[in-house]
């Protein structure tokens, strides 16, 4: 039987120092519950200087990446550096070497994913990524395994809790949106450029993840609908609020008449949903499949222990296949569900909207918009006047029954050429519950 699992560690990053440091200090944990030694064998970074307050042993230490990549002893490579190059090609060569590999790269498995679960499949390799979606979560062992047995119709997702958290405070401290940013980046919820974040491109690198584990469909992020958070105001969060809604950043996915709308934007959400009081840093992601019905997945979505935690586990589930004499024992991907065809356009995407408009308070003006909404086939389901501003300028909010994007789109592009319309006109989506 094997007795020892040798890692070699590409990355000595914030999740990369989690992972190192709780392979050592918890190593005889890990050994009793997985029933084998693992050991570090070496730590591959540009910089391998001590930081963050831990020091690898002696010896551990490279700079050189090949150390780790042909050492006939390490089994299991963790790539840790993110985006595409080298971990890409970092990654092939290991798979090549009939090397293991655990990775939390997003970016890469999102736009590349294809060309290395081909190839861990033709080196009869694992490749487990728990760590690359909502952090400390195990949606991925869910999807992969636990919902086995289900079609699912249903993934939503709050999986970037940078987003989250500048929402979270813009409601609980009133704050708008460039002071709750600002204070995210105070506390380290935001990077220095937040755009990555804030502009939805992490949420969508995670839903396609997400695309090709719960329905069998590659997606390439490029082809998902992106909206980011930075349009919202406070005053949107206060009338979302007056009706009964909160504002979520959401990474959808959502199978409607044989077709797959993959969508990441803000939107409504009603208080009494599930992912309503996922709050701050948070993420959570609920599925809905035909025999579960609806499940949540919730936890810390990001910070080096929950993801080191995912890596771990990872680790585990390789190591444990290893002793066993196993490998490639679980499918990278589910297949294609039935009745998926393909990515449903976003003109044909379907759902009630708020809109908030800011015009002149004069007679008839009303009417005009209603008038345009409804030759483009819009109901209305409820018109909210607020109070007067400056310059007889006035707020008005309206709730729609389900409309296509598409006619939306167009009626609000006619709106916003009206002289009374004195400013873009704001237009969320809400997301209702499923109902089985």
């Amino acid at each position: 039987m094997q007795t020892t699992v040798n890692i070699g560690l590409i990355g000595l990053g914030t999740v990369g120092t989690g992972v190192a440091r709780a392979l050592i200090e918890k190593a005889r944990l890990l050994e009793q519950r997985i029933g084998t030694r693992i050991a570090l064998r070496r730590v591959c970074d540009r910089d391998i200087r001590p930081s963050r307050g831990f020091r690898l042993p002696a010896g551990l230490a490279t700079t050189d990446a090949s150390k780790i990549l042909r050492d006939p002893d390490i089994q299991i490579v963790v790539e840790l550096i993110g985006w595409l190059e080298p971990a890409k090609s970092y990654i092939l060569d290991a798979l090549r070497h009939g090397k293991h590999v655990v990775t939390a790269n997003k970016a890469l498995l999102a736009t590349a994913g294809r060309d290395l679960f081909i190839a861990a499949g033709r080196a009869r390799a694992d490749l487990y990524f728990e760590a690359s979606v909502g952090g400390g979560i195990p949606i991925i062992k869910a999807l992969r395994e636990g919902l086995i047995a289900n079609d699912l119709d249903t993934i939503l997702g709050i999986v970037n809790g940078t987003s989250n958290y500048i929402l979270t405070q813009m409601r609980d401290q009133h704050l708008s949106f460039h002071e709750a940013l600002l204070e995210a980046k105070h506390h380290g919820y935001a990077e220095r450029n937040p755009s990555l974040d804030i502009d939805g491109h992490d949420a969508a690198h995670k839903l396609a993840i997400l695309t090709l584990l719960g329905f069998g469909l590659p997606v390439q992020p490029s082809a998902i609908h992106v909206e980011g958070i930075s349009t919202i105001s406070q005053a949107d969060i206060e009338y979302a609020d007056e009706l009964g809604y909160c504002i979520k950043p959401l990474a959808i996915a959502k199978q409607v008449d044989h077709e797959l709308e993959v969508r990441v934007h803000p939107a409504l959400l009603a208080k009494t949903h599930l992912l309503a009081n996922v709050n701050g840093v948070y993420n959570a992601i609920y599925v809905h499949g035909d025999m579960v019905g609806s499940a949540l997945f919730y936890g810390r979505g990001a910070g080096q222990n929950p993801a080191a935690s995912s890596v771990l586990s990872d680790i585990a589930d390789v190591a444990r296949n290893i002793i066993s004499g196993v490998n490639h024992r679980i499918p990278l991907t589910n297949p294609l569900s039935h009745g998926v065809r393909r990515v449903r356009r976003m003109g044909q995407v379907e759902t009630r909207y708020y809109m908030r408009f800011l015009m002149r308070d004069k007679p008839g003006v009303l009417a005009k918009i209603a008038g345009v909404l409804g030759r483009h086939y819009i109901s209305i389901a409820s018109v909210h006047q607020k109070e007067r501003r400056a310059a007889r300028i006035v707020p008005v909010v309206m709730m729609t029954h389900e409309a296509k994007e598409s006619d939306i789109r167009t009626a609000l592009q006619l709106i916003d050429r009206m002289g009374f319309v004195k400013h873009p006109t704001v237009a969320l989506r809400t997301e209702a519950p499923k109902v089985k």
